[in-house]
């Protein structure tokens, strides 16, 4: 019975209509798609490939001040990582970051932001330890141990004292990094920190932001980040030229306006 009444139904027309609509609707629809995926293909048609919802950072506390930065302070775009030192995807992100610092050195400021989540045991007392050792100007080289070591002293209940043998081996004063770990100033800092972060909605790290823009997650690799930076150091350049077009014109209109006001007056 289905066959005649296919038949029947295929001699009035009436599906002729609806295939040949059916069939122009999926031709519009692969022609969208195309030039979409075209459009995505290509890193230059979307510049700053970041969040929709960029948060508003006018009334975000400052975080610690100064704040631990790389590169250049008055750099046109700022790399801003809040991080957690026993995090594992922040350990997995460390070696990203540490490539884009060499990638760009100073043409950008990368700033580390304390965000030590409470499910890591040992993630707040990290970050005062590396606080600790900024006050003896070794920051970075105790990020750069304790995230590159992160599996060992994560597992070890003797952690402290691994973390003394780091201390020792970048050169720090040992007595004093422990008498400055106990100490209000090292965890002020990273009290500071927490505060941005919450102030900017945080709940997993690593989070990254770029001029203030967070990163998508997936697009937080040397390739999505080198992206995104690229253009943003485009767009500075283009802004730092722009205003000279104006002023010349502005020059041009008003000698022009000077020369024909007289005439005008006549």
């Amino acid at each position: 019975m289905s066959k005649p009444e296919l038949k029947k139904s295929g001699s009035s027309g009436v599906p002729v209509i609806i295939i040949v609509l059916v069939a122009i609707v999926a031709i519009i629809i692969a022609l969208v798609y195309w030039n979409g995926t075209r459009t995505g293909s290509n890193p230059r048609a979307t510049p700053t490939p970041v969040a929709a919802n960029t948060p508003n950072m006018a009334n975000v506390p400052l975080g610690a001040n100064p704040p631990n930065y790389l590169g250049s302070p008055n750099a046109a775009v700022t790399v801003e990582e809040f991080a957690d030192f026993q995090c594992p995807s922040c350990g997995a992100t460390h070696p990203i970051m540490k490539q884009i610092q060499g990638i760009f050195g100073s043409r950008i400021k990368f700033v580390f932001r304390h965000f030590p989540l409470p499910i890591h045991d040992k993630a707040y007392e990290a970050s005062v330890a590396a606080e600790a050792a900024g006050m003896q100007g070794k920051f970075w080289d105790m990020h750069n141990q304790l995230f590159t070591n992160q599996k060992a002293w994560s597992a070890d209940p003797n952690y402290r004292e691994v973390w003394a043998g780091y201390a020792e081996k970048i050169g720090l004063d040992v007595e004093k990094w422990k008498n400055d770990m106990a100490g209000l100033p090292a965890k002020s800092r990273v009290d500071a920190d927490l505060q941005r972060g919450r102030g900017l909605n945080i709940n997993t790290t690593p989070t990254v932001f770029i001029n203030d823009k967070q990163v998508p997650y997936p697009e937080v690799t040397v390739e999505g980040l080198k992206n995104i930076i690229d253009a943003e150091l485009q767009n500075a350049q283009q802004n730092q030229a722009k205003p000279a077009a104006p002023a010349a014109n502005t020059a041009a209109n008003s000698t022009t306006n000077s020369v024909k006001e007289p005439a005008n007056s006549k």
